[in-house]
């Protein structure tokens, strides 16, 4: 019994420290990118370079991005009620949505309709030493925001023995994805615009900038559709990672009412949020009104964390399969399910 509740109680700390790292990489995020923004939009007006302004539209679309991504944070986390009983925690989903969406459009579109503009009607740039200077302190703020994104997913990257990118794409936590996406994107897109700036210079045509104008908004295109593609996927409804599944399977186990676990169900119903289902074989042969009673009880312990945002366990049949932990999964840490939990 106390290894099961060991486990449990580890969910509220290590969600509460992970949600806490999820606003400071989103508000870090948000203060470089503003900065960016305005330092490219300035840039822009004083060299003319279509590299430039498809930078400075990127940035304002991160800027942007990162308001949504706080909404996200904020709404997701406002505790159950009657009309919502899972909670708000896929509202994440529908923010996060809309802050890729902005990417695509304000971010990829408007990047390449810029630079075939230039191609079309090419006029030369100036002041090139000014633009060098931005996208050099550009890629220095823009590298500052990129390694928190990277310290918290590698921290959370640990638990799951994923590597940074498998976890980057696996996470249910929308704000963590994006913001170490937007930010891979944009230290590439100043080198893209760097060298369509100095081809530029060294070649007197405009053609390198506009095209790197371009190569710019397809790149924000490609990591928007990535970033839409996850966000609907959680928003429909998807499965626990079977780590996870593992930790329940054996908190569920640890449990001494517990025989066996037939059957279980995890939903992620929101950012490091899973809804659990599952049937169970009690210890002993009680009363039909003393089982629902003890059944009652093992659900309050897993709905005591805000990991879980609920839990409904029923009786196993006596020709259902037994399920057991996988034993291919990381043995130690499979056994704390807060860590999983906090984590997926």
């Amino acid at each position: 019994m106390s290894e099961s509740r060991d486990a449990l109680s580890l969910v509220p700390q290590l969600r509460g420290s992970a949600s806490s790292e999820s606003l400071t990489t989103v508000l870090v995020a948000f203060t470089a990118n503003l900065l960016i923004a305005v330092a490219k939009s300035a840039a822009a007006v004083l060299t003319g370079s279509a590299a430039l302004v498809a930078e400075a539209a990127h940035s304002w679309a991160d800027t942007g991005n990162e308001i949504f991504l706080l909404i996200a944070d904020r709404r997701s986390r406002r505790p159950p009620d009657l009309a919502h009983p899972s909670g708000h925690g896929r509202e994440a989903y529908v923010w996060a949505l809309f802050a890729a969406l902005g990417l695509f459009i304000a971010g990829g579109a408007v990047s390449v309709t810029h630079g075939v503009q230039e191609l079309l009607h090419p006029e030369p740039a100036g002041h090139f030493i000014i633009g060098y200077i931005v996208l050099a302190v550009s890629f220095l703020l823009e590298g500052t925001s990129f390694l928190q994104s990277v310290r918290q997913a590698r921290s959370e990257a640990g638990t799951f023995q994923r590597d940074l990118i498998e976890h980057v794409l696996a996470t249910s936590d929308p704000t963590l994805r994006a913001v170490f996406a937007e930010d891979a994107a944009a230290l590439t897109g100043l080198v893209i615009a760097a060298a369509g700036l100095g081809l530029h210079e060294l070649t007197g045509s405009v053609t390198p900038d506009a095209v790197a104008s371009i190569g710019v908004g397809a790149l924000l295109g490609v990591v928007a559709i990535v970033l839409i593609n996850r966000n609907l996927r959680f928003l429909v409804g998807e499965e626990a990672d079977p780590r996870v599944r593992s930790a329940v399977i054996r908190a569920l186990l640890a449990m001494p009412e517990v025989a066996r676990v037939t059957y279980l169900r995890l939903e992620i119903v929101g950012p490091r949020m899973i809804y659990v289902t599952g049937d169970v074989d009690l210890t002993g042969d009680d009363t039909e009104s003393h089982v629902a009673v003890r059944l009652r009880a093992l659900e309050a312990k897993f709905c005591a964390t805000p990991a879980v945002a609920g839990a409904v366990l029923s009786l196993s049949a006596p020709d259902e399969p037994d399920l057991e932990p996988a034993d291919d999964l990381p043995g130690r840490q499979e056994h704390a399910l807060g860590g999983q939990v906090g984590a997926c």
